[in-house]
């Protein structure tokens, strides 16, 4: 507006330049330069017209300048005139001066302001730093102070509070006593006289009496204190010679009838105490003390070493024949602290005795005791502390001695293991321990059938093995079976072979013992028609994990086409007897099974044509039916035990023992089925075993093997035995094995042993097996029914092609506690996880009927891949439904664009043509426009694409889509109105349906799909401003 003013008052001028004089009209324009130049200089931006009119002004101020020079004397005249500023600019610089003047001002008052608050913030800190200085010196007057009453012996603890005024009591009644006595002097004033007319009936006249005598006590005392440390100040060299003559002049004053009474009692100090004195004996009393307690500490650690270094030389060499007669080093060394504590105990009784009779010490034990300040520290009742903190430690102790007691057992008796396993002799072999493997229906028992001469396969459940069975072939058998092949010149040095038949390979996971197999060597049964099924490579994958050495029978040979069968012949002559097209069935046959042994990474070869045992995996082509190659097979397991592993089935007599099965036997009750590996047992031998409520100690009754050439599970004459040596299938009968876990080791109790070492050392197997489950996390419930078993279900849900979380495992049947430990994940939320994977065991009809009620999952199998095809079709199933209840509520990302030609209904329903820009059109979408606000118009309700319904478009295709409305708001939108084909059509993005996308759909959604969610989340949180 001044700039307007300002050109406005230059145009008057020029037309009154015009009209009027030259003088009037240069005053004009020369005033309105001024201005305007002000202006400039106060920094206020001019609009175009000023700056126009500045100009002009300027250059006419010039032109002026200029003709005043040139006319000489009248231009000074003007010119000086010119000099002099006009009452604008005075005003405007007056103002100027003002305003600098005014902030000036305004920075001195700031100054001083902030200068203020300093100085306040100063003086508050120097008074709170003088606050703190005042109440620091408090504390320190406080502390000397605490100090000084210390030393003199007046800042007492409660307990020395209630000792002080119980001597203070103590004292009074003697002294009332004393005086009752007529012991002293006072007497002759007729004091006796009133305290022997006190005997009277009027209960108030005896109060009002005892207390006179409890003030005449306490008067007495303090006269007495006062007396005493009057002389003792006066004379302290001659305090020896005063006490004397205060002893003689008490003892003279004494009357014969209170001589009894002060008996105890040496001299008055005794009862009223003197301070100094006091003070030097408590001292006194302390020093030795603590004396007496570093020596006592000095003196147990001395004994606590010297018993250490006897059990670690009765360790290192026990002594012959002691037979765990002589006391064991933890138990000296327990006796040792208990004698201690009981010594320590007896001195804190006689102090504690002497305080309450005995006379110098006893007065001078009180008052040290009563005049204490530091309980903590510096209590006189020393013995009393270190009991109560020696009693505090005593649980620490007694677990740290129990520790120290197990591990001293544990080390001695893998010592005596490993000396006896040094002993051993190469002269005296085991049975090597065979395990059968194989997928179902190859032909594992019909093998040792044929081996047997038996028929145990036919008396099984359709013809599949259902228990375990241990059979001893003897050397005589061996050599029978095995004269066609080597004409009889087979030299045998193990006594037989034990070979173990499993119902796929359960016992195998039994055979173990810290991990590694017990089991010398493997047959791998294959089925030459099938080649390698899924339980063959299980088995395969164990045999790599435990790495046992293995050979491959090749079974089922006389399944070729025009078979022509030899029994009991030799591969190699009944192959050199069939026909060509049999022989070259057969080579292809086996070549097929070799090459997908090469495909799993392992070399296989016919053993006769094996370039290297130690590099090739030998391959025995067998039938069970006929009995061809089984001679092959037995000679090839005996020369491959005698020559490759010697020294592993060299026996020594140390019990290595594993329990592989547990069952009711008919007549004897409980029995197991064990494996003795080496070692011998005895009847009456105690054995122990792991339980599922704990260890199991019990004793053996009975010692069954089956006949030679038999199975342990058919039922036939046992034969019992009073002792048997290793390696053998053993049925032990004994008490109390109902619970006894299959798959854990089984010691025996040495007279050396100690039997909770034992107890913890068998049950080490599971609690390491238990500890791999984290029972807080989320997962399935898996049972099995023996350790081993557990085992590897265990390490195949955790393989990295299964992955399947566990949160609990147990052993034995599936009762209702296990029911309800799985019923824990409807409460986490998981309910998908709500489920039990039984491995090989029953289920109890309670248990059925509770995971119905709790909506709980029990898949059974005998397979371990069945088990994990049932959960992962049940895990697939719970997806699916998943995806189907999701899929109204989710909103796939996409952006659309409606083609202008294509409208078929404007209004509820929405019809029209889209092209998918980005993203996934889905049915179930909910679609706004963001270029109108972020209305929303409906969800996706069909997708037509060349005239066939469609459930989703993926970037450019084009659709004929209808917009379903779900709101009456959703009702009224109108193409044309609301929106139109200029606009976006894009997905509602919440953060409910992102969580959905990435729970069920994230596989269904690539890169560009997710970044397209993360682009359109955006767009709606800056538009309604707030992070989703």
């Amino acid at each position: 507006a001044a700039g307007e003013g300002g050109g406005a008052a230059a145009d008057g001028a020029d037309d009154g330049g015009a009209a009027g004089g030259a003088e009037e009209g240069e005053s004009v324009w020369e005033k309105q330069l001024e201005e305007l130049e002000a202006l400039q200089a106060s920094g206020e931006k001019l609009n175009d017209s000023q700056k126009n009119k500045l100009k002009k002004l300027k250059k006419k101020a010039k032109e002026k300048e200029a003709k005043d020079a040139k006319g000489g004397a009248p231009g000074s005249g003007s010119k000086s005139g010119a000099g002099k500023p006009s009452a604008a600019v005075l005003r405007m610089q007056e103002q100027i001066r003002l305003r600098e003047e005014a902030e000036a001002a305004a920075a001195a008052a700031e100054a001083e302001r902030i200068a203020q608050e300093e100085a306040e913030e100063a003086a508050a800190a120097a008074a709170a730093a003088e606050a703190e200085a005042k109440r620091l010196a408090k504390k320190e007057r406080e502390r000397l102070k605490k100090e000084q009453l210390k030393k003199e012996g007046k800042l007492l603890t409660g307990k020395q509070k209630e000792e002080q005024r119980r001597l203070e009591a103590m004292r009074a009644q003697i002294l009332q006593n004393s005086g009752s006595s007529g012991n002293l002097a006072a007497d002759d004033d007729g004091d006796g006289e009133l305290r022997r007319s006190v005997v009277v009936d009027d209960r108030k006249k005896k109060k009002e009496l005892f207390e006179q005598r409890k003030a005449e006590a306490i008067a007495r005392k303090a006269a007495e204190e006062e007396a005493a440390i009057k002389k003792l100040q006066e004379d302290k060299a001659a305090a020896a010679a005063a006490e004397a003559a205060a002893k003689a002049a008490a003892a003279a004053e004494e009357s014969d009838d209170a001589e009894d009474d002060w008996d105890a009692v040496d001299d008055l100090d005794a009862l009223v105490k003197i301070p100094n004195k006091a003070e030097e004996e408590r001292k006194a009393k302390e020093a030795a003390e603590r004396e007496a307690a570093r020596l006592a500490l000095d003196a147990e650690k001395k004994r606590k070493a010297a018993e250490e270094a006897k059990a670690a030389k009765a360790t290192a060499k026990p002594a012959p024949g002691s037979g765990g007669k002589g006391e064991k080093p933890w138990a000296a060394a327990a006796r040792a602290k208990a004698e201690a504590a009981k010594a320590a105990n007896a001195e804190a009784s006689d102090s504690d005795s002497e305080s309450g009779s005995d006379s110098d010490a006893s007065g001078s034990d009180s008052d040290a005791s009563g005049s204490d300040s530091d309980s903590d520290s510096d209590s006189s009742d020393y013995s009393s502390s270190d009991y109560t903190s020696s009693e505090e430690d005593s649980d620490d102790e007694r677990e740290r001695l129990h520790r120290e007691k197990m591990q001293v057992a544990k080390t001695a008796r893998l010592a005596r293991f490993e000396a006896i396993k040094a002993a051993r002799s190469a002269d005296r072999l085991r049975c090597p321990i065979i395990c059968i493997l194989g997928h179902v229906d190859t032909g594992k028992t019909k093998i040792l059938d044929n081996i047997r001469r038996t028929n145990v396969q036919d008396g099984e459940a359709g013809g599949i093995t259902q228990q375990i069975g241990a059979t001893f072939i003897p050397d005589t058998a061996i050599r029978d079976r095995t004269f066609q092949l080597n004409k009889g010149e087979l030299k045998l040095d193990v006594p037989g072979l034990l070979v173990i038949d499993t119902p796929g390979h359960e016992s195998f996971t039994n055979l173990r013992s810290r991990g590694s197999s017990l089991c010398d060597l493997a047959i791998l049964v294959v089925d030459i028609m099938h080649g390698l099924e899924p339980q063959t490579l299980e088995s395969l994958n164990m045999l790599r994990m435990r790495k046992t050495p293995f050979i491959i029978a090749l079974n089922k040979i006389d399944r070729m086409f025009d078979w022509d069968a030899k029994a009991d012949f030799p591969t190699r002559e009944t192959l050199a007897l069939q026909k060509q097209h049999a022989r070259a069935e057969f080579e292809d046959r086996a070549k097929k099974v070799m090459l997908e042994f090469a495909n799993e990474g392992l070399n296989a070869a016919i053993y006769w044509d094996n370039p290297d045992v130690r590099k090739f995996i030998n391959v025995v082509p067998t039938s069970a039916i006929t009995g061809e190659g089984i001679p092959d097979m037995i000679h090839t397991l005996v020369d491959l035990t005698q020559t490759r592993m010697n020294e592993r089935l060299r026996f020594f007599d140390a019990v290595q023992c594993t329990v592989l099965e547990v069952k009711m036997l008919e007549g004897l009750g409980t029995a197991m089925d064990v494996i003795l590996i080496n070692g011998t047992l005895r009847e009456g031998d105690t054995i122990v075993v792991a339980g599922l409520q704990g260890a199991i100690v019990t004793t053996i009754r009975a010692l069954l093997t089956p006949q030679p050439m038999r199975e342990m599970r058919v039922k036939a004459n046992y034969v019992h035995h009073k002792e048997i040596s290793a390696a053998m299938g053993i049925k032990i009968v004994a008490n109390g094995l109902e619970q006894a876990i299959a798959g854990t080791s089984m010691l025996v109790q040495n007279k050396e042993d100690d039997l909770d070492e034992l107890k913890d050392e068998v049950l080490s197997d599971m609690k390491n097996v238990f500890s791999r489950v984290d029972k807080s996390g989320e997962g399935v419930y898996v049972q099995a029914s023996t350790l081993g078993s557990l085992e590897a279900l265990l390490e195949f849900l955790k393989s990295d092609a299964v992955k399947i979380p566990v949160a609990g495992i147990a052993i034995g049947p599936v009762n209702k506690r296990d029911v309800m430990g799985a019923s824990v994940m409807h409460e986490r939320k998981r309910p998908e996880f709500a489920t039990i994977l039984a491995f090989d065991v029953k289920v109890t009809e309670e248990a059925t009927r509770m995971a119905n009620e709790l909506n709980v999952k029990v898949f059974t199998a005998d397979i371990i891949y069945h088990l994990f095809d049932q959960f992962t079709a049940y895990m697939a199933e719970i997806k699916a439904k998943k995806k189907a209840a999701a899929a109204e509520h989710v909103s796939f990302p996409c952006v659309l664009k409606i083609m202008p030609n294509c409208i078929f209904n404007k209004r509820d329903p929405i019809i029209v043509g889209v092209d998918i820009v980005k993203g996934i059109a889905r049915i179930g979408t909910q679609l706004c426009i963001p270029s109108q606000g972020f209305i929303d118009i409906g969800k996706i309700a069909g997708m037509e694409r060349d005239h066939k319904q469609v459930d989703k478009a993926t970037p450019g295709q084009s659709v004929a889509m209808k917009i379903q409305p779900v709101s009456a708001a959703e009702s009224s939108r109108l193409y044309g109105r609301h929106f139109d084909h200029k606009d976006e059509l894009v997905s509602r993005i919440t953060r409910e349906s992102i969580d959905m996308l990435k729970e069920n759909f994230r596989d269904e959604l690539g890169k560009e799909d997710w970044r397209l969610v993360v682009e359109l989340k955006k767009k709606f949180e800056n538009h309604y401003g707030e992070p989703m």
